[in-house]
């Protein structure tokens, strides 16, 4: 790049201004460089065809940001997005078209469902081309619109550049989301003005960010006469950045909280006001306090079906709801609310917070006291005990003392399944973007790519990846990514033999009938990651568990691939069976 793109920044624009303001002439593809190192882009992954030689042509000739060539491009997604949720910086990825887009879907659901800051560009056949069946051809707009908050289909380059600008936008603004833009080959190659504003108004996309004054009045009037309060929040907290001012709140009351599975870290797991996660796999506490409250608070939450369990259950327990989020359409869509309250969570988290202080001493403080005592009776069930003198290796042991070396300051990643929901046990999270996994749509083999994405962000902290033989074999060809490009991250596998989770359900509902759940075909870990440049690492007892993880640590610049031989027949418990209501829980094998 000979020039800088500073130097092609307009002023202001209106997005459906017609630009007058002249700029350098360049090709489509120049001006997507140009434009994501305006947008202080760092990273790009990608795989490269046919529709975007024209692109990758250009990405060879700069060194504002690095590329980074993955093996599948539902890896590049997920790469993008796990360096999105651990940065809060929007994540970007490039495919080519046909397969290259379909093999991208899944990694574009996976970060519309938990709401990731994401653009996403794909190639296309030429203009000329498009409804023509051409080769490495696909619908891209028509396959993606259900799964991202926006895409374009770009058919002029003077568009191009506007385009990207409302892309970043869009993606980080209101509640976040994937935008796609799709680039026909011909728009890479086509010249034009490259004029790319600093800042953008949109009409027909104003999120709205402030919270109505009357609202925050009631709601805290109902929080400050409580008598069995109850802070419920979710992955919007880490999202919108509010971690510090959930805490101040939570301070300022002195109520118990509690994260969803996406709101690990947005209050810290080891103060005595957190009662746990909530949910299927919540704690005994948590989900008691939530159906017992009388007065509810959901702070950047949704109450979904892994929450609350069934919904008439939920709502056979009188209590009032407060529900704030950014997105309207999420309030009241599963429960009745009583004070609705659309906003920034960090804005009205401030005013709620002064409000309280101003408010002087609580004066609910005989029926606060007798509420924590209720909880605290609720915490003696110890529901998340297991066999610690088992010497065979317990894959919650392996996690806690995870935790343990670490200080609770690492990053750590998850795939989906039995081995997820044990790090949410069981590793305590003080500090919000630590904890990255795919929570709405579950999605297998995430955790390998996430972990390469926030390697690259955080060269210097400890990644961790908890996942298991089934979930790692999804994504496993990205061990070759993190050979090329370094990023020295510590897999942690929860080698049960088994589809965990699947196994579970199969043995409480199915009557134990294990229709292929079984892996009975794995190969060894060990030589495989050995293979791709790595150390491999086998433990089979619960005494080797401790200085593995101590040697991995210790690794600084290898990835490590530790298989540890756990127990095939250990559960999750909690559990809060399908159907059942969110104080149903079978609390271990005794229940059944």
């Amino acid at each position: 790049m000979n020039t800088s793109s500073a130097e092609f920044l307009a002023s202001k624009a209106e997005s459906t201004a017609i630009p007058t303001k002249t700029g350098p002439e360049m090709i489509g593809a120049e001006m997507l460089v140009h434009a994501l190192h305006a947008e202080g882009v760092e990273f790009v992954w990608g795989y490269p065809g046919g529709a975007v030689l024209f692109i990758y042509d250009e990405i060879y000739k700069q060194d504002k940001f690095e590329h980074i060539l993955v093996r599948h491009e539902q890896a590049a997604v997920h790469a993008a997005d796990g360096y999105a949720r651990a940065t809060g910086k929007v994540g970007v990825a490039l495919v080519t078209s046909g397969p290259g887009v379909t093999n991208a879907v899944t990694g574009i659901a996976t970060a519309y469902t938990d709401s990731i800051p994401m653009v996403i560009i794909t190639g296309n056949v030429p203009t000329y081309a498009i409804g023509e069946d051409a080769f490495q051809e696909a619908d891209t707009v028509g396959i993606t619109r259900p799964i991202v908050k926006h895409n374009f289909l770009v058919k002029d380059i003077n568009d191009l550049a506007l385009t990207l600008k409302k892309a970043f936008h869009i993606a980080q603004t209101g509640r976040p989301g994937p935008v796609l833009v799709d680039i026909p080959k011909d728009i890479s190659a086509a010249k034009g003005q490259f004029i790319y504003p600093e800042e953008l108004t949109m009409r027909s996309y104003n999120p709205v960010l402030r919270g109505h004054s009357g609202q925050i009045r009631k709601a805290v009037s109902l929080l400050l006469e409580a008598e069995r309060p109850f802070i419920y929040t979710g992955g919007g907290v880490i999202l919108s950045d509010a971690a510090p001012e959930l805490k101040a709140f939570a301070d300022a009351l002195g109520y118990p909280v509690t994260n969803t599975l996406m709101g690990l870290g947005g209050f810290p797991g080891t103060s005595p006001q957190f009662v746990g996660m909530l949910g299927m796999h919540g704690t005994y506490e948590a989900n008691m306090a939530m159906q017992h409250s009388d007065v509810l608070i959901a702070i950047g939450a949704r109450f979904d079906d892994r929450v609350i369990g069934n919904t008439q259950h939920f709502a056979s327990h009188p209590r009032k709801i407060i529900h704030i989020d950014i997105d309207p359409s999420v309030i009241a869509k599963r429960v009745k609310v009583d004070v609705p309250i659309v906003g920034n969570l960090k804005e009205v988290l401030v005013e709620m917070t002064s409000q309280i202080k101003a408010a002087g001493p609580l004066k609910n403080g005989a029926h606060l006291a007798k509420w924590w005592d209720q909880i605290n009776e609720w915490r003696k069930k110890d529901c998340l005990k297991y066999d610690r003198d088992s010497q065979i290796v317990k894959p919650q042991y392996v996690v806690e003392k995870l935790w343990e070396l670490t200080g609770g300051d690492a990053f750590i990643c998850s795939d989906v399944g039995q081995h997820q929901m044990w790090a949410a046990q069981f590793y305590k999270f003080d500090k919000p973007r630590r904890w990255i996994n795919s929570g709405g749509l579950g999605t297998m083999g995430v955790g390998l790519p996430y972990a390469m994405g926030i390697k690259k962000a955080f060269p210097d902290q400890d990644v961790f990846t908890i996942t298991g033989e089934g979930s790692i074999q999804m994504c496993i060809q990205e061990l070759s990514t993190c050979k090329q490009y370094n990023t020295p991250v510590k897999i942690v596998s929860l080698n049960n033999r088994y589809l965990g989770m699947v196994r579970q359900w199969q043995e409480l509902t199915y009557n134990r009938r294990y229709s292929s759940s079984y892996m009975d075909s794995l190969p060894d870990f060990v030589k495989l990651a050995e293979a791709f440049g790595h150390v491999g690492m086998r433990i089979e007892t619960k005494a080797d568990v401790e200085p593995a993880l101590k040697e991995a640590i210790r690794l600084k610049d290898r990835t490590v691939f530790m298989d540890f031989q756990t127990d095939p027949e250990e559960n999750v418990w909690p559990m809060v069976q399908a159907g059942k209501g969110i104080t149903e829980m079978l609390l271990g094998s005794e229940d059944l």
